[in-house]
């Protein structure tokens, strides 16, 4: 009789990390059907101001600007809708069609693109919303959906720039593992093989908790969500009632007029504003700061193994020997020198001091 092999610890916690994606993804799959409603409300009310003779000029600047940032928001929708079918048909045509897409939102629909664009906060005119704005945004979003074949091993439809984009629990929790896990099969130690696996183990866990977190406020944001989307259609129906001349309308109605601008500011923030709670723990800016600390150039070698390294390793304790064999397994992992684009010999003795020290200094800043 032939008994099955027990999971090792990394394998389960992976596993765990890969449930906590598939739920993220069903939140964000969620969130997508209530923001697709918001965006209606607030078209329809922009409608109803943009029908009104005689407006301040100051509140239709104002209320113009948040139909440029949905306008925005929108398109970024339809691009990566547009960008991850591309990404599809790219890999059908590969024929790696399927492959490791457990993880990714499969079915990508307008509602679907609409939820990755505000979980991202790829929307932003002027100061960007979030530390991840334009491209960049729009490739973490695409990296997060093609997650789970990166974390099969694949390619996934994240490779090359997309994959530099990505930070933190975007990346990191279903890329970065699985592409340094690869190269454990460089070890021949079992200690060795077993100490460096526990590292392993604790970042998968710290990935868990962070789209534990991120649901929740899924969850939070798509009750606001829905209150606010109620009260836009209120409005809009009480904005038809005063008639379409601002100058016949009485005080009161223009006092609450300027009220319901004040709204559609509040409910455009909810479209645009990113989830925290999946967004980088370690940032380029993170890194440009550092650096000035450092008083260093803004460049800085190997900073994008770095920043992803400091993704890898937030708030995970580390200690001599953790350091030594991870970098040994970065060193001999050609897939993931490859997806850096690192050579070899630019994973440097000190590389992971530098690492720790990056993070030190940001765990300082936070405090």
């Amino acid at each position: 009789m032939k008994f099955k092999r027990k999971p090792s610890k990394l394998k389960l916690a992976q596993q765990a990390t890969e449930e906590a994606i598939n739920k993220t993804n069903e939140r964000i799959d969620e969130l997508g059907k209530h923001t697709n409603d918001l965006y209606g409300e607030l078209c329809a009310i922009q409608e109803a101001f943009d029908n009104i003779r005689n407006v301040p000029s100051d509140k239709k600047i104002e209320y113009d600007k948040f139909k440029e940032i949905r306008s925005n928001w929108k398109q970024q929708a339809e691009k990566i809708e547009t960008d991850y079918k591309a990404a599809q048909a790219k890999q059908a045509g590969a024929g790696a069609a399927g492959a490791g897409l457990g993880v990714a939102v499969v079915a990508m629909g307008p509602t679907a693109a609409m939820g990755v664009a505000t979980t991202f906060g790829v929307a932003s005119t002027g100061t960007a919303i979030s530390s991840l704005s334009g491209a960049a945004a729009t490739n973490a979003a695409l990296a997060w959906l093609g997650g789970g074949a990166v974390a099969a091993g694949g390619g996934g439809m994240a490779a090359g720039e997309a994959f530099l984009a990505l930070a933190g629990p975007i990346g990191w929790a279903i890329a970065g593992v699985a592409l340094v896990t690869s190269g454990l099969l460089i070890w021949k130690n079992i200690v060795d093989k077993k100490h460096i696996e526990d590292v392993f183990t604790l970042i998968s866990e710290r990935d868990v908790k962070s789209y534990e977190l991120a649901i929740v406020e899924i969850n939070e944001r798509i009750v606001r969500i829905d209150d606010e989307t109620e009260k836009l259609h209120k409005a809009t129906e009480r904005i038809n009632s005063f008639g379409l001349d601002y100058n016949r309308m009485s005080e009161a109605q223009q006092y609450e007029l300027g009220a319901y601008v004040n709204l559609m500011s509040s409910s455009t923030q909810l479209l645009v504003n990113p989830i925290v709670g999946i967004l980088p723990k370690y940032t380029e800016d993170d890194y440009n700061e550092y650096l000035s600390w450092r008083e260093e150039s803004k460049d800085g070698e190997n900073k994008n193994l770095i920043i992803c390294l400091c993704n890898l390793l937030y708030k995970i304790d580390l200690n001599d020997r953790d350091k030594k064999l991870l970098r040994k397994s970065i060193k001999k992992n050609k897939n993931m020198l490859k997806q850096l684009e690192v050579k070899k010999k630019d994973v440097r003795s000190d590389i992971m001091t530098e690492v720790m020290d990056a993070l030190n200094h940001k765990y300082d800043l936070c405090e």
